[in-house]
């Protein structure tokens, strides 16, 4: 048991620092698990330790030690959510959440009211039968535009979106993957698994009440840190860092590529286009010689532009101003877009250099801005984080490559010619079916998700190849390894002692009010670690608890279950926080500022709707 918590204690410090990723964490505990097991077991058989620091499984048992500890990846949870990875992506190739948005565009004009309602109103409902994530990226653009066409900071709508996510993910069992591993615990703790609909009812409570807040108190604390836009380079405040120099005659760096005389030296500079005579030239510029009179834009802070000038024999041009217009001259497409760094991109941890990002995606960032932080000096020694927003220039080509990049999500609303609009009604009839079957019938929903991914190949709403990339390996793995810990944690007795205390942490109060303080120890705790990881952790106790207390335990699993999604309180809580953070340019403590009260009308309204509907009497 101390080894146990030991590890659980270390779990937590990496997952709440992220220190490495969360999934490789996951995977770490899961090793630790299997490492210690047969070094105990040994022990016990031998006689030689009475009290086991840890046990995953007594001698004698069927399943082997190296069996449950890679139990996590046989789990019914983990294969359900790789299978609804699938079918939300499906459901997004076709275009069909594009066209909702589109549609509720138009109706909402420069009204701010409109704008947060279609926002609020339109991310609940999907992010009830798709992944919420998934629903965040794709609407993320749409809201955006909206904002800045209505002259609107997108701040006030981008936190909303993100919230109404979380909490519309809480209408179905496939809302999030969150509730299909609760599912599982529920099932394994309880013989009682979740229905397709079975909270469903407090669902619609949960997501009419934060939406009454998001569209009341909410819409007043929301900051407005973004100005409404209609130029990127003053949304960045790119005035003192662009400007354009030209080639002297007897500059030195005549007949040198752009990459010898200026990408590749000391100078912190950028060159972001190269004008000859009437033509405007964008990446790749660093093959291009340089000749007597080109004129380059670039990025580079003023001290560094007199050391430019002097050494490199540029002359810099007055008066000149390098705004949106000046740098989209090159083309009659949009050439400058923001690209927010999408959950599980392999530029995670990498810096500009070190990803090779310009040479990659024939595209120069101008500007990262990470929160309120912008970066303009020196961007290629930041390590990059899910959520940084960067500033890039690019052609209409590369910028529809990046669009279609997992590794990004583009900012404003491009049009891409790969939507399978005439697969809409197939792939929202293979989800429907999804939920039918499992709702309807004996049918596990394990079996029918993984018919429906099958489906989704075979209508051709999917390609063979994308099956691979529409699945988050990250989520994926982080739920093989945080599975263990929880039967780890429940074997060995963990769960017994910390139901222990927190039974005596509240002698003598009512059920419902226990029933509320595991809600709130759940929801502070989620906001710190993955979601996942605080089910696992935590269900375990609840049902102990609930036990101790003679309470319905299952309540006490609905509980935890609704906690563990509600993570308003920080961007570091839910992914979906993190997506909006730069693109709307938050402070850690907006989250704090807007999330607390939502999370305190949440406990109540959750814990006195559970009551209601499942009572708390044992069973």
């Amino acid at each position: 048991m101390a080894f146990v918590f030991a590890l659980i204690l270390v779990a937590l410090a990496l997952f709440a620092t992220e220190a490495v990723p969360v999934d490789v964490t996951a995977i770490a505990v899961m090793v630790a698990l299997m490492l210690a097991e047969p070094v105990t077991v040994t022990l016990v058989d031998a006689g030689l330790l009475a009290d086991p620091l840890y046990v995953l499984h007594r001698p004698g048992d069927d399943v082997s030690p190296l069996t449950q500890g890679l139990s996590g990846f046989a789990s019914t949870a983990t294969i359900t959510v790789l299978a609804m990875f699938i079918l939300s992506d499906g459901v997004q190739r076709t275009g069909i959440v594009q066209i909702l948005g589109s549609k509720l565009a138009a109706l909402t004009g420069d009204s701010e009211t409109r704008q947060l309602g279609a926002t609020v109103g339109l991310v609940g409902p999907i992010s009830g039968f798709i992944n919420n994530t998934a629903a965040v990226a794709i609407l993320l653009p749409m809201v955006t535009d909206i904002a800045h066409n209505g002259k609107i900071s997108p701040s006030k709508l981008l936190l909303p979106l993100s919230y109404a996510s979380m909490f519309g993910g809480m209408l179905t069992l496939i809302g999030t993957s969150t509730n299909i591993l609760a599912s599982q615990l529920s099932a394994e703790l309880l013989d009682h698994p979740f229905g397709m609909f079975e909270f469903t009812q407090l669902g619609v409570v949960v997501t009419v009440v934060g939406t009454v807040y998001l569209m009341t108190v909410g819409r007043w604390l929301v900051p407005g840190r973004i100005e409404a836009r209609e130029d990127l380079t003053d949304e960045f405040e790119m005035g003192e860092y662009l400007t354009e120099v030209v080639v002297r005659e007897d500059s030195p760096i005549v007949g040198q590529t752009v990459r010898e005389a200026l990408s590749e030296t000391e100078f912190d500079v950028d060159v972001i286009q190269l004008v000859r005579g009437d033509r405007v030239f964008l990446e790749p510029l660093d093959p291009k010689s340089i000749q007597p009179g080109d004129v380059f834009a670039v990025r580079t802070d003023r001290d560094t532009l007199v050391d430019l000038l002097d050494a490199e024999g540029l002359d810099l041009i007055p008066e000149v101003d390098v705004d949106d217009a000046e740098l989209e001259s090159a083309s009659e497409q949009q050439n400058l877009v923001e690209l927010v760094v999408a959950p599980g991109s392999s530029l995670v941890g990498e810096t500009l250099v070190s990803s090779n990002f310009r040479q990659r995606y024939d595209a120069t960032v101008l500007a990262l801005r990470r929160g309120r932080e912008l970066f303009r000096q020196r961007m290629d020694r930041v390590s990059l984080k899910v959520g940084d927003t960067l500033l890039v220039q690019a052609t209409a080509d590369s910028i529809e490559r990046l669009n279609v990049n997992r590794d990004f999500i583009v900012a404003q609303e491009v049009q891409r010619p790969d939507f399978r609009r005439s697969k809409i009604p197939v792939a929202v009839g293979i989800v429907a079916a999804v939920v039918g079957v499992a709702a309807l019938t004996p049918i596990h929903i394990v079996v029918s998700a993984l018919a429906g991914a099958v489906a989704m190949v075979l209508t051709g709403c999917l390609r063979p190849q994308e099956l691979y990339d529409a699945v988050q390996w990250d989520v994926i793995f982080l739920l093989a390894g945080v599975i263990p810990l929880g039967i780890a944690l429940q074997e060995t007795g963990g769960a017994d002692l910390l139901a222990d205390l927190f039974v005596l942490a509240a002698p003598g109060l009512p059920g419902i009010v226990a029933l509320g303080l595991m809600y709130v120890v759940t929801a502070v705790l989620t906001n710190v670690i993955s979601n996942n990881a605080s089910v696992v952790l935590m269900i375990p106790v609840a049902v102990e608890a609930a036990q101790q207390l003679n309470a319905n335990a299952f309540a006490f699993v609905l509980a935890v279950t609704f906690a563990a999604s509600t993570a308003f309180m920080t961007p570091v809580g839910y992914q979906t926080n993190l997506l909006v953070y730069g693109p709307g340019g938050y402070r850690f403590t907006d989250y704090l500022k807007v999330g607390a009260p939502l999370q305190a009308v949440f406990a109540v309204v959750t814990t006195l709707g559970i009551a209601f509907f499942w009572g708390l009497a044992p069973a």
